[in-house]
This record gives C-alpha cells, structure tokens and sequence, in this order.
C-alpha cells in the first residue's frame, strides 16, 4: 500500500506554501527624526537653564548691591551689612537651583524636604552657635556699645577690642583678651561706660573724729579742683558721706572725661592723702574707752 501524501489530507497546507515570517525593517528615517527632536529639546532646556542661571546670578548681586547700599544709607555696621548680604546671596542662589531643577522636571518637593530637614538638624546641633549669631545681629542693629567703647558685659569690664557675629572680644584693664560669646552678652546686662562724654569718679575719705567736717570739705574741694582735667561742670562733688565709730566719712566726686578717667581716680587719691597731711590731721583710729568699777563690797577691805 503506498503512503499517504500530507496534501492529501484534508485541511492541511503544504509546509512549502507556509508564509515565512519576515523581520520588520529599521527606519532609520524615524530613529534620526527621534534623535533629532531629544537632543533639540535637551539642548534647548540646556541653554535656558544657562541663560536662567546668568540671569539669576545677575539678579542676586543686584538685589545684594542694592541692600548694601540701603544698609549704608542707614549707617550700620560693615560686618552687619557683609554677613547679611552673605546669608541672602546663599538664599536666593539655593532658590534659584531649585527652581532651575524644576524646570528639568526634577521633583524638587523631597529636595526642600531634605534642606528642611538638613537645617533642623544643624540647628539643633548649633542652637548655641545660632544663639551666639542671632544676638550678634541684634547688637549689631541695635549698636548698645561699639570698638573702643569701655564697657562691663556678661560680667567682664575692659575696653571692646572686636564686634564679631558670634562674640566679642574685650581687653581687660589687666591686659587680657577676653572672648565673651554674644549671646551671653545680650542677656546680661550692658554698661556702656563711654556713652557719654563724662564721668565721675567715686572716691571716700574716712576722718577722724576730732575733725570738723566743714573745714574738712571746703579743704578737699580746693583740693580736687585743681586736679588737672578735672570738669569745673558739672562741679566737684565733696559731701558728708556718713559717720561712723572712727569719725565722718567725706565723699568726693569729681568729674572727668572718659578718657582721663583713671589719671583723675589716681590723683584724687593722692590729693586726699596730701590734703590731710597739709592740715596735720590724725590718722582715724578706733577709740577704746575702758571703765574700772570697784566692788562696793570690796572697797572697804
């Protein structure tokens, strides 16, 4: 018996007459038109991010000069106006990256989400820093003293060498550099000794008992009168201070000005000391008065 052809079989298809499946063609046409059109739209992004940078730059050093110059108009302090132009400049610049990122489409949300998260953090790692700097900033707006200035603050008296954001910086009157942090200083109290254009100094003559006051201060205000550099005003102060056990207490305050402050201290005291050596008197000392009382019952025997 002969075998059976395939064709012969009902519903099959010569395996001859198949279709051959072909492999779609490249366009290239179409993948130069893609290349084309992405990196025309890259580019253009490109130059419009730089352009937006330029320009964005430009803005910010003029916003910055033009605080500057309001900042001078006004008066206030080189260190005020180059710390402030200092934190907008890094302000406006952070913004502007944002928003140039938001322009590419990059979801800037979580990027402020992180600064945010960034700054609390150092902020509350620094809070004594950032303490330091806001009351530097205030001080520095508000100007309670300036360079030069004698002052007593955060428990320290000497002479302001440096108004720095964070501390200031004292020379005490023995010579010593002392760093005392902003912060401290502004929630202490401030005694600003040189704001204004005189003095006085305080000084006390203690007496002897056998001395009559009056003479005693018209004397001491010849006296200091002719201290040199010494105000005729407001006038010497000589007064009766006190009494006590060892005789009257003489105050004498005279008035100087700020820088001829311890020269009149110094010679204020010497011509205490020479004024009652001049008049001849006694030195204050205590008197001790001692009583004997007898017995009556012994006193006959």
């Amino acid at each position: 018996m002969a075998p059976r052809s395939h064709s012969a079989l009902p519903g099959l298809v010569p395996y001859s007459r198949l279709p051959v499946s072909q492999e779609p063609a490249l366009d290239l046409n179409s993948v130069e038109t893609f290349v084309r059109v992405t990196l025309l739209a890259i580019g253009v992004k490109l130059l419009a991010a730089v352009a937006f940078w330029v320009i964005g730059r430009w803005l910010i050093s003029r916003v910055i000069d033009l605080l500057s110059a309001a900042m001078n108009r006004n008066h206030l302090d080189p260190t005020l106006n180059k710390y402030m132009g200092s934190v907008i400049a890094v302000t406006l610049n952070i913004v502007l990256v944002i928003g140039i990122l938001g322009y590419f489409g990059v979801q800037t949300t979580s990027f402020a989400a992180l600064l945010a998260g960034a700054g609390l953090a150092i902020g509350a790692a620094w809070s004594g820093m950032l303490g330091n700097f806001a009351a530097g900033a205030f001080m520095l707006v508000l100007r309670p003293f300036k360079v030069g200035d004698f002052v007593t603050v955060g428990g320290v008296t000497g002479t302001v060498r440096e108004l720095g954001l964070f501390g200031t910086t004292i020379i005490t009157p023995d010579h010593v550099m002392t760093l005392v942090g902003n912060g401290k200083v502004f929630g202490d109290t401030i005694q600003n000794f040189s704001a204004l254009p005189y003095r006085r100094v305080d000084r006390v003559a203690q007496l002897s008992g056998a001395i009559d006051p009056r003479e005693a201060i018209q004397r001491l205000r010849d006296a200091i009168a002719r201290i040199p550099n010494v105000q005729a005003t407001p006038a010497p102060e000589v007064n009766l201070m006190d009494l006590n056990l060892l005789g009257p207490v003489i105050s004498v305050r005279p008035y100087c000005s700020n820088e001829h402050y311890w020269q009149v201290w110094f010679d204020t005291n010497e011509a205490i000391v020479r004024t009652c050596r001049e008049a001849g008197w006694p030195a204050p000392t205590p008197v001790t008065v001692t009583r004997i009382q007898q017995v009556p019952e012994l006193a006959g025997q």
